[in-house]
């Protein structure tokens, strides 16, 4: 199963060498070498990345910024290092506007709740779209009911597109934030960000873009798409859990409250008046996720070594691949065929609930996502339980989407 196929020997990636520096994709499930399509749930992790966990922790383990000693100078280097890291790779104009939190919920929870503070109140309004993961549903409803703005939820159609027409109609001077999926987590679509943004800004709206599906799959530049906060979570990039990003225009982030208060986030603190510290350090309260931040600079550079734009064209070709062998099957339903799509397939089977398709799936060692994928209304839109879903990473085969695709008919097969 593992041998690769002579397509796979043309593309440019060295897919053999990439996977041997993954050590989980050689382990064993249910007795079956593990075939990992889980991928948008959260990614594997290369030697890189494991290696510079445990470099911090076995060799200079410290608190940054504070500490005078050799130790604390080495991590606060190694900290500010992936800061820089991560700037340049998704091209901020300025490492202070690069903001480490745990993952992508807390960034847009930290872009509703102090946003509100000064931007929201009655006959406001925050529009989403109809694909938003529930991490970015949630925040704004609880900052609509607050303030006593509306949620405005702009409509997709059947093939899971945004439908565009629609969401321009729906920005009105009342809008006052836009937040957006940049990929689907549901359904794979990649939607139409750039046009988007300059649309809402022409409105006099802020826009904020969740990148969790999109930062690992394609380039992307925050300067060229003109956003005013991006985020995306780093386990979901081939980085550790824990960690995440928000990018913020430097003047949007200052004029932003703080989101929290504690330690490194403030210049001064007396009883009467506290004043706060400058960008990034005012949105990054308490002892942050150190050894994270490394090793999801760690990531980046590994990713960076690869090349992001080989990424995509390999993962296009996953995708499109697997697309034409599951279509092939009788009864199968890809849910989600947006014509611009990311490394995600979606299906349901007539008949069978998703999650005796993903049991069967696992006890031939592949691993798929069921469910609704915190989704919820993408499935009430689509008027189904939830879906089988199988995302792709770089170290994916041509032989692995083979191996599924005969793994699904034996279960299909089983459960009719």
């Amino acid at each position: 199963m593992q041998a690769l196929s002579s397509t796979e020997k043309n593309i440019e990636l060295n897919i053999e060498s990439i996977r041997n520096e993954f050590p989980i994709l050689t382990q064993k499930v249910n007795g079956k070498s593990l075939v990992y399509l889980d991928n948008g749930a959260t990614s594997q992790k290369p030697k890189q990345v494991i290696e510079s966990l445990v470099n911090y922790y076995s060799t200079y383990n410290s608190n940054i910024h504070r500490g005078v000693h050799s130790l604390s100078q080495k991590a606060t280097d190694a900290y500010e290092q992936a800061r820089n890291t991560i700037q340049k790779y998704i091209n901020a104009n300025n490492s202070c506007e690069v903001i480490f939190t745990k993952g992508a919920t807390e960034g847009i929870n930290l872009v509703a709740q102090s946003f509100t503070q000064h931007n929201l109140k009655i006959g406001d309004e925050v529009l989403i779209t109809a694909m938003e993961h529930h991490a970015n549903i949630v925040p704004w409803q609880m900052v609509c009911e607050k303030t006593g703005a509306k949620l405005v939820v702009a409509p997709i159609n059947k093939n899971g597109e945004l439908i565009f027409d629609e969401l321009k109609k729906l920005l009105n001077k009342n809008t006052k934030i836009v937040s957006v999926a940049h990929v689907s987590n549901a359904l794979g679509t990649i939607n139409p960000i750039k046009e988007i943004i300059t649309l809402a800004h022409q409105c006099g709206a802020k826009v904020l873009v969740d990148g969790c599906q999109a930062v690992q799959h394609m380039a992307v530049d925050v300067q060229d798409l003109n956003c005013d906060f991006y985020c995306f979570s780093g386990h979901k990039i081939f980085g550790p859990t824990g960690i995440g990003v928000l990018y913020g225009k430097e003047v949007e982030l200052n004029n932003l409250p703080p989101y929290q208060g504690g330690g490194d986030m403030i210049k001064t603190v007396t009883f009467e008046k506290t004043t706060y510290n400058e960008l990034p350090f005012k949105f990054e309260a308490g002892t942050p996720p150190i050894a994270e931040a490394i090793g999801l600079g760690a990531a980046i550079n590994y990713i960076n070594e690869i090349g992001i734009n080989a990424i995509e064209k390999y993962e296009h070709q996953l995708l499109n691949y697997a697309t034409k062998k599951i279509s092939e099957i009788e009864n199968v339903k890809i849910i989600g065929e947006a014509k611009n799509k990311a490394a995600v397939l979606s299906f349901v089977v007539k008949g069978i609930h998703p999650y005796d398709i993903g049991m069967i799936l696992d006890k031939q060692g592949v691993a798929v996502r069921t469910g609704h994928h915190c989704a919820q209304p993408v499935m009430d839109f689509y008027e189904i339980p939830g879906t089988v879903r199988a995302s792709f990473a770089f170290y994916n085969t041509f032989a692995e989407i083979d191996f599924f695709i005969e793994a699904l008919k034996k279960a299909i097969k089983m459960l009719s």
